[in-house]
């Protein structure tokens, strides 16, 4: 049996991790934290949502960021002080810009598949995640962006997604609670919503029974290539500790960049900082006022889900800021002035805000696969579409590393 380390404790790791296990390896995690998804994956949008597959490569995404760089409150910030990093980055970012529409096709199929993997798994365990099934909503109040989407729509039909544009009296029909007026919408009736923290926990546990061995607290201090696997060495509270594996995939987030360094690889992330805010449901009357639809708001660049009968997730912006967890009250003022304006009668007085940073390719596409030394591969780079993504990317991880097994015993 081959024993593959998997770096990263967050969806993307979890679900590998599962993945692996699933086809009888053995595999080892590890993270940094002291329980799986305690980072990117702890408090994002929730939405599970292929109709927001379009990636961001066009020039209408750096437009809107040079004009908003001075805004503070912008739905999209970028720090204009430079950095190589930053720099390359967004060189790369719109060199990928004639690729716009094939990665927007690419990514919906993508997400489309992982969503018969996703439940799979949650089945196969048995665990609930706070999934609910009532479709995504795109609203919008600008026609600008209203005849934008109807061109993404085009593409997403291409991906075979069933995306269905809906007047605004059919989106008050839909989601009643909304308080604001709309042009109208796009409604896609198979996208669902949940939990992203309470699925990956769950499934670390379900990992956990299957013989994954987790090794938290862990920082991972060299990586090896050994010519016939990977040797870790890594400090705990209970030491130094090292050992041999005869495969390693790097699931680490942000933190994918410097670990694909030390194994030869480039692999050219750069960490992009999201928000959120839990809207703690007190009373009766704002339980009653929030939405049990999901939404996307794609001008405010905002999106909600409904956790349960007690919490609403408000997530959104994009801030180019470098590794910075600060969770800033310009950033998080908005959230909460957005969920005043379109759901007025839900009370905001308990709110627990959040960052996280997504990792995000110049491509918008996920590095998934082998690296340049054997025994190594990826599964890294989901940007905004994680939660969405991870359980399809999982999924071809394992077969890459299936494929490769194979080919080795030849």
């Amino acid at each position: 049996m081959s024993h593959i380390a998997v770096i990263g404790a967050g969806i993307t790791g979890i679900t590998t991790a599962y993945s692996l296990a699933s086809r009888g390896y053995k595999v080892s995690v590890f993270d940094r934290n002291r329980y799986a998804a305690m980072e990117t994956s702890f408090a994002n949008g929730g939405q599970l949502s292929a109709s927001n597959a379009e990636v961001w490569t066009r020039w209408g995404t750096i437009f809107k960021g040079l004009k908003w760089m001075l805004n503070s409150d912008a739905p999209l910030l970028v720090n204009p002080k430079p950095s190589w990093h930053k720099l390359s980055w967004m060189a790369e970012f719109m060199g990928n810009i004639p690729n716009y529409e094939a990665h927007t096709i690419a990514t919906a199929k993508m997400a489309i598949e992982a969503r018969k993997h996703l439940l799979r798994f949650a089945g196969e365990v048995g665990f609930e995640f706070d999934m609910e099934k009532r479709g995504i909503l795109h609203v919008y109040k600008s026609q600008g962006e209203f005849n934008h989407a109807r061109r993404v729509n085009e593409m997403l039909t291409k991906a075979g997604l069933d995306r269905r544009e809906i007047s605004a009296a059919e989106v008050q029909t839909i989601e009643p609670a909304l308080k604001t007026d709309t042009l109208g919408g796009y409604y896609t009736e198979s996208d669902f919503t949940g939990d992203i923290h309470l699925y990956a926990r769950a499934l670390s546990k379900g990992c956990e029974a299957m013989g994954v061995e987790f090794h938290y607290k862990a920082n991972v201090s060299e990586y090896d290539h050994t010519g016939n696997g990977v040797k870790l060495s890594w400090d705990t509270d209970d030491g130094a500790q090292d050992e041999h594996f005869d495969g390693i995939v790097i699931c680490a987030g942000v933190g994918s960049k410097a670990i694909a360094s030390a194994l030869g690889d480039r692999v050219n992330i750069y960490p992009v900082k999201g928000y959120s805010i839990t809207v703690n449901l007190d009373d009766k009357e704002s339980q009653e006022a929030a939405p049990w639809v999901s939404l996307l708001d794609d001008e405010a660049k905002i999106v909600t889900s409904r956790l349960g009968k007690n919490r609403f997730r408000i997530a959104g912006t994009a801030e180019f800021n470098g590794y910075n967890l600060d969770i800033r009250d310009d950033r998080i003022k908005p959230l909460c002035k957005w969920c005043e304006t379109f759901f007025p009668e839900v009370s905001t007085e308990h709110c627990v805000p959040w960052a996280g940073l997504r990792p995000m390719l110049p491509s918008m596409m996920p590095k998934i696969g082998p690296g340049s030394k054997p025994g190594v591969f990826y599964n890294t780079g989901h940007g905004h579409l994680g939660w969405t993504l991870s359980a399809a990317t999982a999924e071809a991880t394992a077969d890459f590393v299936e494929a490769s097994r194979v080919k080795n015993a030849a």
